[in-house]
């Protein structure tokens, strides 16, 4: 115990560029003191003693804002970063040397009975906010994005973003741990590509139906004109799909990232 406790104090200083010394870590880190209430709390849970360990998780919850039942099961070197609202239940697994950041929730999904909590692999980074529930296993190096709500099982080395979670692969690119801000968004790509699709067809439905021609001389559209523009919209799209000419600004500003 002694050896893991080492562990958890020597990750801080290689995940987190703010801590400076050790006498900081040690007093003003809540996911370090967390830790430690939790390793003693879950020493007498597994010796069977009753109340005690839920004593300790409790007043750990009300210094430090994270709340760990004595049960669950966490490796060396787990780093809870800030960590303020982290709740972790108690069949819970979390692998060696993950990352959670504040607002985590690894916590179940009904009133079942038995092993009812996520399992995390080693080297796992939950992102703020995010939900992992349910009896679930997260693989080695995964990533899920902050925010994101995970009820399905993850292969080990990927990415998820969203709600509800979707499994998004990055091949032959490492992300860091750390860098939150390349996760892809899947959600905002998937809108880009629908306007798109929507604006190339507006535009050959105007060209099909003499748009742009005065009132007076243009002929009326027929059925068969707008089926065949609906049918070519999706080759129109291929030609410049990769940027959008909208003169609605609040949408341009809102697939920039002010949205989603």
């Amino acid at each position: 115990m002694l050896e893991t406790l080492k562990v958890d104090f020597r990750i801080i200083f290689e995940r987190d560029p703010a801590a400076r010394n050790w006498l900081e870590v040690l007093f003003c880190y809540p996911g370090l003191q967390a830790l430690l209430f939790h390793r003693f709390a879950h020493q007498l849970w597994s010796m069977g003693l009753p109340f005690i360990p839920r004593l300790i998780s409790h007043w750990a919850r009300f210094l430090t804002g994270i709340e760990i039942h004595p049960g669950a099961t966490i490796g060396q070197g787990v780093f809870i970063d800030h960590g303020m609202g982290v709740v972790i239940g108690e069949t819970a697994i979390v692998g060696d040397y993950s990352l959670i950041y504040q607002g985590v929730t690894l916590g179940g999904t009904g009133k079942e009975m038995g092993k009812r909590h996520p399992t995390l692999g080693d080297n796992v980074v939950v992102g703020a906010g995010a939900k992992v529930l349910g009896n679930i296993e997260i693989g080695n190096n995964a990533r899920i994005g902050a925010g994101s709500v995970v009820l399905r099982a993850v292969p080990a080395d990927c990415t998820v973003v969203g709600v509800p979670g979707r499994i998004v692969y990055r091949s032959g690119e490492r992300v860091g741990p750390l860098e939150h801000g390349r996760l892809p968004d899947s959600e905002a790509q998937v809108i880009r590509a629908l306007v798109d699709r929507i604006e190339a067809l507006e535009q050959q439905l105007n060209r099909l139906t003499g748009e742009d021609e005065p009132s007076s001389e243009r002929p009326p559209a027929t059925a068969n004109e707008v089926m065949v523009a609906a049918a070519v919209g999706h080759s129109a799209i291929e030609s410049d799909h990769d940027r959008c000419r909208l003169s609605d600004r609040v949408i341009e500003e809102f697939l920039g990232g002010a949205g989603i």
